[in-house]
């Protein structure tokens, strides 16, 4: 039975946060990166190892809402989709509670929601469970105070990671230093090395050291900036909405998204964003509301022009879209993982980041029960479906901007065609918006769209609304 978070009143404490313990693999497994990929890679290997130890260069906060240097994108808005909410729960069971209780907000999964895409208004459907509205930083923290008490995990900040260590074409652990005054270069061994060491990490360059190839590059520029700024709305001045998108169209290239927040009263995180630099909103605050007035709903336009500013607008870039293709090299050592957006980094206006890292770190467990043997294959292959749907989705939707460089290939142009089809569709038809908004929550594959019975009420819908005979729709595969 789906737990109703509306109705839960006391969470429980969560008083076990052992894991459960799997088939032992290894002594030590060591994980670059703290962020949420590396914390959740590090609670799948505590199953497996003896010990697990998680390096981070930057001084993690000790509070669960603080913010820290080194994800500077975290203050602007981040959602878990219901796909990786799932996955979390099973991984650390109770979270969602745990959620709850730090001041965590509920949102009823496609009801609660107000979405228009590509200028279609998305009916409202109920979908799946509820989502728990959490910040990024106090998700990543509830995550990082459950895994720092796995009695066999430790995590290290303040640790810069310079290189990887091999033996025989194995990696065998990495040369790392901490930043303290007067520290001294060491060597940690392990038995399997996981980076999670974000879009900039240096993977690449430390298996080129090593004599490896490095990965090739799928590459989309976006040129995209967004702005936020956390508001305090008037009580009940969007009913009962917690969420709200209008993404790009061709014909507007801007966007916005506002979603409630943990905090005293209704608050909200309102990011703006636009791509290419005559699109790109402002950080004055008169101008922010004025650019806002270009995409908003005059009553969310209304909420935000009598709101409460909370801090001050923040400003962050994002200039392209990357996919690192490990699994496409002939060779790759053994006892060497990347994953998060050390693997793949996706336009932040598609929340699709988080998401993935947790369906990773799901494909990471799946795997580890077969042991370490071509661990690393194996794991890209179970990952890669996940991986490549997200990549598919976002790229897919960015080709169709004129400001986007770059042509889709002709199975991403047809299904681009197919799609504003089916998003006409889903302003009418419930069937269709309800496998639209399980496809956006990760909770079904993309493929879902193209199932004989959702492509026949599409189609239907066409001919409706254009009685003029015009040549069919190919439905193309996601193969």
């Amino acid at each position: 039975m789906t737990t109703n978070l509306y109705d839960l009143a006391d969470p429980p404490e969560v008083s076990d946060v052992t894991a459960p313990r799997h088939q032992r693999i290894g002594e030590h497994a060591l994980v670059i990166g703290g962020s949420l990929a590396g914390l959740l890679a590090a609670r799948v290997l505590s199953d497996s190892y003896d010990r697990v130890t998680v390096l981070d260069r930057d001084t993690l906060p000790a509070g669960l809402s603080d913010h820290r240097r080194g994800i500077p994108q975290a203050r602007h808005v981040h959602t878990l989709r219901l796909g990786g909410q799932e996955a979390v729960e099973e991984l650390l069971p109770g979270l969602r509670d745990e959620a709850l209780a730090a001041g965590a907000r509920p949102m009823r999964g496609g009801t609660d929601m107000r979405v228009r895409v590509a200028g279609h208004r998305v009916s409202r459907v109920p979908v799946g469970s509820d989502y728990v509205v959490a910040s990024r930083s106090l998700l990543e923290g509830l995550v990082r105070r459950r895994v720092r008490a796995l009695p066999n995990v430790t995590v290290r900040d303040r640790c810069d990671v310079l290189a990887l260590c091999a033996e025989g074409g194995r990696i065998t652990g990495v040369r790392a230093r901490d930043r303290a005054a007067g520290s001294e270069e060491q060597m940690l061994r392990a038995d399997l090395v996981v980076a999670a060491s974000g879009r900039g990490g240096r993977v690449p360059a430390w298996l080129e050291a090593l004599g490896y190839e490095r990965p090739g590059e799928q590459r989309v520029d976006v040129d995209i900036v967004y702005v936020s700024r956390l508001l305090r709305l008037p009580p009940g001045a969007l009913g009962t909405d917690r969420f709200v998108l209008d993404s790009p169209s061709p014909e507007r290239p801007r966007g916005m998204v506002m979603i409630t927040q943990e905090g005293e009263g209704d608050c909200w995180i309102l990011t703006l964003f636009g791509y290419g630099a005559p699109q790109h909103p402002p950080t004055d605050a008169a101008d922010f509301n004025a650019f806002a007035a270009t995409v908003a709903d005059p009553d969310v336009l209304a909420a935000i022009e009598q709101a409460e500013p909370l801090d001050k607008i923040v400003t962050h870039a994002y200039p392209a879209s990357v996919r690192r293709r490990y699994d496409r090299l002939r060779r790759f050592p053994e006892g060497l993982l990347v994953i998060g957006d050390a693997l793949c980094s996706y336009n932040p206006v598609y929340a699709q980041g988080m998401t993935v890292a947790t369906l990773e770190a799901a494909a990471l467990q799946r795997c580890l029960r077969d042991g370490d043997r071509r661990l690393a294959r194996r794991f890209f292959k179970e990952a890669g479906g996940t991986i490549e749907a997200a990549w598919r989705m976002a790229t897919g939707a960015d080709l169709a901007l004129p400001q986007v460089e770059g042509r889709a290939p002709l199975p991403g142009r047809v299904i681009n065609r197919y799609m504003e089809h089916l998003l006409t569709a889903t302003e009418h038809d419930e069937d269709v918006a309800r496998a639209f908004t399980e496809v956006m929550g990760m909770l079904a594959p993309p493929t879902r769209l193209l199932q004989p019975a959702i492509a026949a009420r599409v189609l239907r819908g066409r001919m409706r609304s254009r009685p003029v005979a015009r040549e069919p729709i190919v439905v193309a595969s996601a193969e």
